[in-house]
């Protein structure tokens, strides 16, 4: 068996390539799918099969890529009701690849339509040696049940059954090889570690020691963090099969005068992909800020507007492609155009810019023992705030920046607050959308913050 795991950090989603002697198998790909090609064709084996767990929601699926690329059947659960050609896998559905017995189990919970992929391994034994259980068991969690609304309650019971009554009914020594890791909105605390088996998540996920069923439908339905409204669009895109990437346009550079014009244009947005640094040094007023080098997919699927056109302001050439590769990632397909030679070109072009104070930790404790009349705003998720912040500061998750914040004044001395200087650059570029003047940036954040030597509080 050769069997090779691909991690999108970014997304905190792993995909997994699964080997006989001459074909193999992709489960739960992702939209660029040159690195499976690639590693199949090193091992000298051809993708025949494509197998999805459920249509996924944090992300654009690589299925119908890898099957016009490479001929390979696509395989997902029939309850997803897919739009494109397949076949559609139930209880007890089996197939082989080569050597390597694959049986399909219902795993709903998750997701309605959710299912599980056992392998066995027939030269050396009847025993399942892995199973591919999707976003349903995670190392240290379990998949969230929260996704649809209305269906809380109900997916959690479904996902009771389907721990207790599917997977946990598999040997001890069963490899787990789940489609996410710590990091990912699929689940509430996953673990770092990137695989386990059944056996030692029977023993230690803290999630498996609730065999209550009441009990566990209650700690999956409250305190959870909110899911993504982009969730719902990317899930939707994969059941109806995805815009394969060979019709996209691919963004044009455009010169100041003309990124200018088209700027204007209704229904388009500037999305500045620079470190919060470069951002706060000068940029165009409007502009979105997501670094490119944090989780630039996740929080653009987030915060920004589905249908709009995205024109991108970067530091150079590569950063426009990894910064549309990445944004394909989520479905976000619309980006027609880019700032050519960034903003060296727009500020000697006379046009207006915009700044961001970078606050250190000094200067940002100096004013709050000062005196200054000021509001300090962590924009991390809640169970980051809880465990410490700053103190004085109020919490409002940054996509809820999104919308106005009711309780902050345009016209008072904002300073936001995250883990590094990144989420909290971004809630600046959302507050200054909102009209918001006198606003900072903590440099570094909390990690800098504590680094030089100040202390955080805590909620109980």
């Amino acid at each position: 068996m050769f069997l090779q795991r691909f991690f999108n950090k970014g997304l905190a989603h792993s995909s997994y390539l699964l080997g006989a002697t001459d074909t193999c198998a992709v489960i739960d790909p992702e939209r660029h799918v040159d690195s499976y090609i690639q590693v199949a064709r090193s091992m000298g084996m051809r993708i025949t099969h494509v197998l999805e767990t459920h249509l996924h929601a944090d992300f654009i699926s690589g299925h119908l890529e890898l099957a016009e690329k490479t001929n390979a059947q696509i395989y997902v659960p029939k309850r997803a009701e897919c739009q494109f050609d397949h076949i559609g896998v139930e209880e007890g559905y089996t197939f082989y690849l080569e050597q390597f017995k694959v049986q399909v189990l219902e795993t709903p919970g998750h997701t309605p339509e959710h299912v599980s992929y056992v392998v066995t391994d027939t030269t050396r034994g009847t025993d399942p040696v892995c199973v591919f259980p999707g976003d349903t068991l995670f190392v240290g969690d379990v998949g969230r049940p929260d996704l649809f609304p209305g269906k809380s309650r109900q997916l959690a019971l479904k996902l009771y059954e389907s721990l207790y009554g599917r997977l946990l009914q598999l040997p001890d020594f069963c490899e787990l090889y789940p489609a996410h890791g710590a990091g990912s909105l699929c689940g509430k605390a996953i673990n770092a570690k990137a695989v386990s088996t059944i056996g030692y998540e029977r023993c230690y996920n803290e999630m498996l020691q609730i065999k209550d069923r009441e009990k566990f439908i209650r700690a999956l339905t409250t305190n959870m963090p909110p899911p993504p409204p982009y969730f719902s669009r990317c899930s939707m895109s994969n059941r109806n099969g995805p815009t394969l990437l060979r019709n996209l346009s691919l963004p044009v550079g455009l010169n100041p005068t003309e990124f200018h014009e088209r700027m204007q244009q209704p229904n388009t947005l500037i999305l500045d992909v620079r470190h919060y640094g470069a951002f706060g040094g000068c940029h165009i007023p409007g502009s979105y800020n997501i670094d490119l080098e944090g989780k630039l997919a996740t929080f653009a699927g987030w915060i920004l507007p589905q249908h709009a056109e995205i024109l991108l302001v970067t530091h150079n050439q590569s950063a426009v492609e990894e910064a549309c590769m990445r944004l394909y990632r989520v479905g976000l397909d619309m980006i027609p155009a880019y700032l050519e030679a960034g903003i060296p070109a727009w500020a000697m072009a006379g046009y207006p810019l915009d700044d961001v104070r970078q606050l250190t930790p000094q200067k940002f404790c100096e004013m709050q023992t000062g005196g200054c009349e000021m509001a300090v705003i962590d924009v991390r998720m809640p169970h980051e705030y809880k465990k410490s912040h700053v103190p004085g500061a109020l919490n409002i998750p940054v996509p809820e920046l999104r919308e106005y914040p009711g309780q902050l004044d345009p016209g008072m001395q904002v300073v936001l607050i995250c883990s590094s200087g990144r989420r909290s650059s971004l809630g600046v570029s959302l507050l200054k959308r909102h009209g918001f003047k006198n606003i900072f940036n903590l440099a570094g954040g909390i990690a800098g913050y504590t680094v030089a030597g100040y202390k955080l509080v805590s909620i109980e």
